[in-house]
């Protein structure tokens, strides 16, 4: 469906990725509602992009219902909104796993529930999730997360099939490493080297790009990363091998202590 004149709701907009897909959106001409935790910096983003601001936590599933209640008209909801979880889980308190999976897992799940009747009552609308690639291979010290896109894949794939013919899509964009905004660029540490990285760019208009051709999945990476993650879905053993290197690169551990206050 086309986003010029639709009503847009996109959630972690205050976010590297979430300031690169406000901004697509907006020049795309969409009627664009924001979403996040921080009213002051929220509120900034609003008036840059010219959006509709409306503050909410999504670890609180009391507030999702309140947002799909102040975003009745949504015609395509773009949930981007994510926690980096990375670390060891024996790390993590009950209360920061609880936190993680309803971030990453949960609020768009029931965001969906919530905004998808109308659209399928008015046989016009589209859900666009905002996954990884660790959603297809799984990566050291970062279980929680891969578990959340894990599940993100699989539920936007089944939905996809279930309303299939209603005149609402569905997609899923996974990008690989981002360079210059989002959780990995945040931390400061060091790409590994060989490694190629994607810009927010790149992953906004790849989101634009799955709504308006209603894409099933969209993997922005370099064409090694998807080669990489198409092995490992195929042979997780092997996979996990190779990985197991990969967790001993002291930037793995710069990254989990950056992102340590986040959980």
């Amino acid at each position: 469906m086309r986003i010029a004149g639709a009503t847009v709701l996109l959630t972690g907009a205050t976010g590297g990725i979430g300031r690169a897909l406000a901004r697509r959106l907006a020049r795309s001409d969409a009627t664009l509602v924001v979403t996040g935790r921080q009213p002051e910096t929220l509120e900034i983003l609003a008036a840059e992009v010219g959006a509709r601001p409306v503050v909410a936590d999504l670890s609180d599933p009391g507030a999702v219902a309140r947002l799909a209640e102040q975003c009745p008209d949504v015609d395509v909801l773009v949930a981007n909104a994510a926690l980096p979880a990375s670390g060891d889980l024996l790390d993590y308190t009950p209360a920061q796993i609880e936190r993680a999976l309803t971030v990453n897992l949960t609020s768009p799940v029931l965001l969906s529930r919530l905004l998808a009747p109308r659209m399928v009552a008015r046989r016009r609308g589209h859900l666009a999730f905002v996954g990884s690639m660790s959603g297809k291979a799984a990566t050291p010290y970062s279980s929680l997360y891969t578990a959340s896109k894990f599940g993100l894949r699989g539920f936007a794939h089944s939905l996809r099939v279930d309303l299939h013919g209603s005149g609402v899509g569905v997609s899923l964009v996974q990008p690989g490493f981002v360079r210059e905004a989002g959780m990995f660029a945040a931390t400061g540490a060091e790409v590994p080297s060989g490694v190629r990285t994607v810009s927010p760019d790149e992953v906004a208009a790849a989101v634009v790009r799955a709504v308006e051709e209603n894409r099933g999945e969209i993997n922005v990476a370099p064409l090694e990363l998807r080669l990489r993650c198409a092995v490992a879905v195929q042979f997780p053993d092997f996979a996990a091998r190779s990985q197991r290197r990969v967790g001993d690169n002291p930037a793995v551990q710069q990254v989990i202590e950056a992102q340590r206050a986040s959980r």
